[in-house]
């Protein structure tokens, strides 16, 4: 990829999705709930987050929040992550949130037999609200510069705008040589009362032409792509490259302009012990990381934007797309021993465990 140079962009990543304020009960239920730890988290901007805190990087956000002590709250976390909150569109707060409010995230962690768990309350939330125009994109891709662009569809479900304003910042961004990334993120919740998968496909078909790199799992391209995935594994035994070989081919006839497709491969033998694997195509070659058996999970939610943080990395340092893929599958994995959506990783560790080197305690 003919990634633009480091000296000529203010920003190696920048993002654009909401941000949900995520309550959690540690250990126990929502349901039953007394009190919550309180963490940021949202699809697109978990991947700037992680690129900024573990591995560096210069990382933005592009969102919108009602202007209220939440919406300041949500600024707070976002700025300890080392994320630029200057492109941020604050909206006015009725004192209600009958036009406008911002989202709440409940989130179970799961245990065992007991299956993680999200509750989202995002109606109205200010991010879904902002349309075509809104953002000065050529500022940002073209007097500013932007290395990498990442979007992604959890926050193209949100509204009838939202896909409006993601192409718009894509064709900006691929005018002025950005590569663009996309995440497909399907969730069912959020397309139900938009016309379920067909919808879903309709809208993740148009942006797909626009986009670079394309990211995912075997139900996000089924679900929002219509691209079947057969003969994979049910435990991840055999080399999944080539059940991934006939898909591959499908999405790069359909999209010619995809140059990287990556995707996580998750088999949960229960909330706290899943095997897990990735793939990454490119030029007709796919790589696949380490499988990792019976990963211990103490809270999964983060891990797929983990992995895509850690895969943009690996490219916007120039690695080849094998070790891209080893230290998105990495990061995801170590993301997934911490509370919250966001990873508590060093760079350090992500390449110790690309190495191979054990868990044994460090003094």
């Amino acid at each position: 990829m003919d990634i633009k140079p480091v000296e000529q962009c203010r920003f190696d990543i920048l993002s654009l999705g909401e941000v949900m304020l995520r309550l959690d009960p540690g250990e126990g239920r929502v349901r039953t709930a007394r009190q919550f730890d309180v963490w940021e988290g949202g699809g697109e901007y978990n991947v700037a987050r992680g690129l900024s805190r573990c591995f560096g990087q210069r990382a933005a956000l592009v969102s919108a929040f009602a202007k209220n002590e939440v919406g300041q709250l949500l600024e707070n976390l976002i700025l300890a992550g080392g994320v630029n909150t200057d492109f941020i569109q604050w909206r006015e707060f009725d004192g209600v949130g009958r036009s406008t409010r911002n989202g709440l995230n409940f989130v179970e962690r799961g245990f065992g037999v007991r299956a993680a768990l999200g509750v989202s309350d995002r109606g109205h939330s200010a991010a879904s609200q902002l349309k075509p125009k809104d953002v000065d994109w050529d500022f940002l891709f073209g007097e500013l510069g932007v290395r990498w662009f990442h979007t992604g569809g959890i926050y193209a479900a949100l509204s009838e705008t939202t896909p409006q304003v993601i192409k718009e910042a894509l064709t900006a961004a691929k005018r002025h040589g950005t590569i663009c990334s996309y995440d497909l993120n399907f969730r069912p919740s959020l397309w139900n009362e938009f016309g379920g998968k067909l919808a879903c496909q309709k809208v993740n078909r148009e942006i797909a032409p626009l986009v670079d790199v394309m990211l995912g799992n075997e139900e996000d391209f089924t679900a929002c792509l219509g691209l079947e995935v057969s003969g994979l594994d049910a435990n991840l035994a055999k080399l999944p490259a080539e059940a991934y070989q006939k898909m591959i081919g499908e999405a790069v006839s359909i999209f010619p302009n995809l140059q990287v497709i990556a995707t996580t491969l998750r088999t949960v033998v229960s909330a706290s012990r899943n095997h897990w694997q990735a793939i990454c195509w490119q030029a007709g070659q796919v790589h696949s990381s380490i499988n990792r058996q019976d990963l211990e999970i103490l809270d999964r939610v983060g891990g797929g934007d983990s992995f895509a943080s850690g895969l943009i990395y690996g490219f916007l340092q120039g690695f080849s797309p094998q070790k891209s893929v080893e230290y998105g599958a990495a990061h995801g994995a170590l993301a997934m021993t911490t509370p919250g959506d966001t990873t508590m990783a060093s760079l350090q560790e992500v390449a110790a465990l690309v190495e191979g080197k054990s868990a044994r305690v460090k003094r």
